[in-house]
C-alpha cells in the first residue's frame, strides 16, 4: 500500500514539475528596468559597473529560461532589476557629484588665472630668462580651456567641464613652475 501511495506522490511531482511555466511578468519587468537603465544617459555614464551587471543577471536569466530552470530565472531576473535600479541610482548621484567637482574646480580657475597673470607680467618686469612668446600662448589656451570649461558646465557636459578645466589647471601650473624656475637675465 505505501508503494502505490510514494508512486502516485512521484507522478504527481512529475507532472507539476512538467506543468512549471517560466516567470513571464518577472522575465518582462527585469528586460524592462535594463532597457531603461540603458537608455539612461546618466547611469551608462556614471553606473556603468551596475548597468554591467543588470545585463550579466539579463544573459542568466534567459539562459535559464532556456533551460528550463525557472527558479533560477526568477532569481536571475531579480538581479537586474535590482541592478538596473542601483544603474539609474549611481547615474544620479554620478551626475550630482560630476556637477559640485566641476563647479568646485572652474571656481578655483579664475583666482589660478589672476595669479598667473601677475607672475607672468613679474618676470616679464624683472626679466627672466623665459621664451614670453610661449608663456602667452599658454596662458591664453588656459584661459580658453577655462571658459569652455565654463560653457561645459552652464550646458551641464560635466565631464567635459572637468577635462577642459583641469587641462586649464595643469597649463597654468606649468608657467608658474617654469617662472619660479627662470633666471634673470645679464643686465649688460
Amino acid at each position: 500500500m505505501k508503494l502505490k501511495y510514494i508512486i502516485c506522490g512521484f507522478v504527481v511531482l512529475t507532472l507539476l514539475a512538467g506543468c512549471a511555466k517560466p516567470p513571464v511578468a518577472e522575465m518582462d519587468s527585469a528586460k524592462d528596468a535594463v532597457s531603461r537603465a540603458e537608455n539612461d544617459q546618466y547611469a551608462q555614464l556614471y553606473g556603468s559597473g551596475s548597468l554591467s551587471r543588470a545585463r550579466d543577471s539579463l544573459k542568466r536569466m534567459e539562459d535559464e529560461a532556456n533551460s528550463k530552470r525557472y527558479d533560477a530565472a526568477k532569481t536571475h531576473a531579480t538581479e537586474a532589476i535590482a541592478a538596473a535600479e542601483r544603474a539609474i541610482a549611481d547615474g544620479k548621484t554620478g551626475l550630482a557629484n560630476a556637477k559640485i567637482e566641476s563647479g568646485n574646480l572652474i571656481a578655483g580657475l579664475k583666482p589660478i588665472i589672476e595669479e598667473t597673470e601677475r607672475n607672468i607680467n613679474g618676470a616679464r618686469y624683472n626679466q627672466l630668462k623665459l621664451d614670453f612668446t610661449q608663456i602667452n600662448g599658454d596662458f591664453k589656451n588656459a584661459k580658453d580651456d577655462a571658459e569652455q570649461a565654463e560653457k561645459y558646465q552652464t550646458n551641464e557636459k560635466y565631464k567635459e567641464a572637468m577635462e577642459k578645466g583641469t587641462s586649464a589647471r595643469v597649463t597654468l601650473s606649468s608657467i608658474n613652475q617654469k617662472i619660479a624656475a627662470a633666471t634673470p637675465r645679464k643686465k649688460s
